[in-house]
């Protein structure tokens, strides 16, 4: 069984209909991502890149959380800074 084009055409209007124009973008590239993890999985090709993107990940993904870790520090910093002097603008006014 084939799909003419009137067909594709409807599945293209439902999807639309269904997800929304924004969502699209993102259901293509997980789709794509899925059907290049199937054939990678088929053919046995990636288990090495698979470790190496893992460590990339994983490297990528401790430079995040060492950056929001350090960003509250200079907000509690600035908030300290902001505290004192309201204390001693208060303590010059009482």
């Amino acid at each position: 069984m084939r799909l003419g084009p009137p067909e594709i055409i409807l599945i293209l209007v439902v999807v639309i209909l269904i997800f929304g124009v924004g969502k699209l973008p993102q259901i293509g590239k997980s789709l794509g991502e899925g059907l290049k993890s199937f054939k990678q999985g088929v053919s046995g090709e990636g288990e090495e890149a698979k470790s190496d993107e893992t460590t990339e990940n994983a490297a990528e993904q401790a430079k995040t959380e060492a950056t929001d870790i350090e960003a509250p520090a200079k907000v509690s910093e600035e908030d300290l800074a902001a505290f004192k002097k309201w204390q001693t603008d208060q303590s010059k006014k009482g």
